[in-house]
């Protein structure tokens, strides 16, 4: 089963135009939308233990910091 898509590629391809890149293959910006997901994902699972260990259940700025410092 294909990966849900939840960052748009259009942001991503600009952004990348914006910071010199002019021209990248599609599959380029594929795989980029594809890395921040994992990334996003995992330091979501981390601050969420985090947030559960400190006795809450939402996550605050302050977990996802913590979550990116522990990557």
């Amino acid at each position: 089963m294909a990966k849900k898509k939840y960052i748009a590629w259009s942001p991503v391809r600009a952004l990348m135009s914006e910071n010199g890149a002019k021209i990248v293959a599609r599959d380029a910006v594929d795989y980029l939308v594809s890395y921040f997901t994992d990334k996003c994902i995992e330091i979501t699972q981390r601050a969420l233990t985090l947030a559960k260990h400190a006795g809450r259940k939402k996550i605050t700025k302050a977990d996802i910091q913590l979550a990116i410092q522990g990557l």
